[in-house]
């Protein structure tokens, strides 16, 4: 994986760039929708395409479960098994882990957790997890970390920044596919000491990128920046830069201005699939009764399906039926707007002027 750096903010550390991989080269700053399953929730993956979207997120950890990642491997990797001709990125499982397993059961050698399909023990360790992301063949992988809950003290923090590290060791050891690039992740939970260290130290262990995680776990956002301006101006300043599960168009903005390239989250098409829809002339929550005799797309200025063919008063009546198509239609409308608000970061970062997107975009979103 080769990252070029095409345009620089003037008055922030925001950049424009092109990541290449061996599947294909995506433009930065980009969102990835996540895909752990293999699949965005009620869209296939030439919906997704079509809306402008340029890389998926999946997760090793549910696909290792089912439908294995031999069976993955097998049929080509991800790539063919879900014929997506784009980056694809893989979550190393940890953040599922620390959502799945008990702070007890993480000891040194990895996580015992259950199956959460049949219940069975699973012995989850940084070689199983970055094998099993080598099967999968996604173009990023990342590390085996240790994910903090909210609030957490310092000692626990410091334990699990360190444990983070010397798993991070063990996942560059067991990294054998060359053509996949192995990003190092960042923690170190709100304590902006544990972020630097973590930060300097996982930079020594050497990673063509790096991920800051642990962050959107219930901290305040005033908390989760500080984070993040302890931690990446320690990394490379020409390395891609990756934070974990955020998915606020305001914090986006305010993460690219700190120097943050990608970006992945549920947050979109969860969203949508609750009738919660960004548009540039504010939110719309579809299932509210005023929308039932209203003629007018969602937005004017979206060409997603949604808009182009079907009225409020269509999409409200989906919605409000439960009917299957609803989901699809107002999943890939958010997953416009995103893939939209991305390229007009891109352009405001090259004219100069993403202060002013970053003001018009508090207007109309919640944060």
């Amino acid at each position: 994986m080769k990252f070029q750096i095409t345009a620089r903010d003037p008055s922030s550390k925001a950049r424009c760039g092109l990541l290449n991989s061996a599947a294909d080269t995506i433009e930065t700053p980009a969102f990835m929708p996540c895909a752990s399953h293999a699949v965005v929730r009620a869209c296939s993956p030439q919906d997704i395409a079509a809306v402008g979207i340029q890389a998926v997120m999946c997760n090793a950890f549910h696909l290792l479960i089912r439908p294995g990642s031999e069976v993955i491997c097998q049929a080509g990797g991800l790539h063919q098994f879900m014929n997506w001709p784009g980056l694809i990125a893989t979550d190393s499982g940890g953040f599922q882990v620390f959502s799945l397993a008990d702070r007890s059961d993480i000891i040194e050698d990895g996580v015992s957790i259950r199956s959460p399909l049949d219940g069975s023990p699973i012995q989850v360790t940084p070689e199983l997890s970055v094998q099993a992301q080598n099967q999968l063949g996604a173009d990023m992988i990342m590390t085996f970390d240790d994910c903090t809950p909210y609030p957490c003290g310092y000692a626990e923090a410091a334990q699990s920044m360190e444990r983070t590290l010397r798993w991070a060791e063990r996942s560059k050891v067991a990294h054998n596919n060359p053509e996949q690039a192995l990003f190092g992740i960042i923690q170190g939970s709100v304590y902006p000491e544990l972020r630097r260290e973590s930060a300097r130290a996982t930079v020594e262990i050497g990673f063509p990128g790096y991920a800051i995680g642990g962050v959107s776990v219930g901290e305040s956002e005033a908390e989760m920046f500080t984070a993040l301006d302890a931690a990446l101006p320690e990394l490379p300043l020409e390395a891609p830069k990756h934070l974990l599960g955020v998915g606020v168009p305001a914090q986006m903005i305010a993460a690219v201005k700190r120097g943050v390239d990608l970006f992945d989250c549920v947050l979109p098409t969860r969203n949508a699939r609750h009738g919660l829809l960004y548009t540039w002339e504010g939110i719309v929550r579809i299932n509210n009764a005023q929308y039932r005799e209203d003629s007018r797309p969602l937005s004017e200025l979206c060409d997603c399906p949604a808009c182009t063919h079907y009225s409020r008063a269509y999409l409200h009546h989906l919605f409000r039926i439960e009917e299957a198509a609803a989901w699809r239609l107002l999943s890939l409308h958010n997953l416009r707007f995103f893939a939209q608000l991305m390229e007009q970061i891109r352009e405001a970062i090259g004219a100069g002027n993403l202060g002013e997107l970053a003001a018009r975009l508090a207007a109309i979103t919640p944060s």
